[in-house]
């Protein structure tokens, strides 16, 4: 499996790289990681689906995310009230899949990166642990409003003010 890169780069020459490999742009240097497997894929492309379902919403499960301090982030999924432009500014919620590739990247610098953006839910899929975490942010950091295993694997989820989408966790991950 493939490791995230580090490359120090100016901002100017990120906007000048061609789209693949993925890569993320955080104070001057441009992180590269793996392209996503297939089932990774799958499972943001499910969620995006779910949150285009809600009135005024548009999901993706592709896309930059321009966050302060110099950063540029792709989450695997994301849901904005307005798709413009080549950075998307003010997501309501981004999605990360984990993988073992990405996961420190993922839980350590990307998630209190999205608190300080002010995105509003933060989702996190563990496709080997079975579960849907969804985290909401409550005073600068996250506080965990639905958790989903096997467990309890379906619930109603208040995407903020905007709506509710019903999540199956089996669909999501084995569908």
């Amino acid at each position: 499996m493939e490791a995230v890169q580090y490359i120090p780069m100016s901002w100017e020459e990120y906007l000048a790289t061609p789209e693949h490999p993925r890569h993320e742009w955080v104070d001057g240097v441009v992180v590269v990681s793996p392209d996503p497997i297939w089932r990774h894929q799958r499972i943001a492309r499910r969620l995006a689906n779910l949150f285009d379902q809600v009135e005024n919403l548009y999901g993706s499960s592709s896309g930059n995310i321009k966050l302060p301090g110099n950063r540029v982030r792709i989450p695997d999924a994301y849901a904005t009230m307005q798709p413009e432009g080549l950075f998307i500014e003010r997501p309501v919620l981004v999605v990360e899949v984990l993988s073992p590739s990405t996961r420190t990247e993922d839980l350590v610098r990307k998630a209190p990166e999205y608190a300080a953006a002010g995105i509003s839910q933060f989702w996190v899929v563990d496709p080997e642990r079975r579960t849907l975490e969804v985290h909401h942010l409550v005073d600068e950091g996250w506080e965990t409003l639905v958790l989903l295993d096997d467990h309890r694997p379906r619930a109603e989820i208040a995407i903020a003010d905007h709506g509710v989408v019903t999540v199956d966790l089996p669909d999501l991950l084995d569908g």
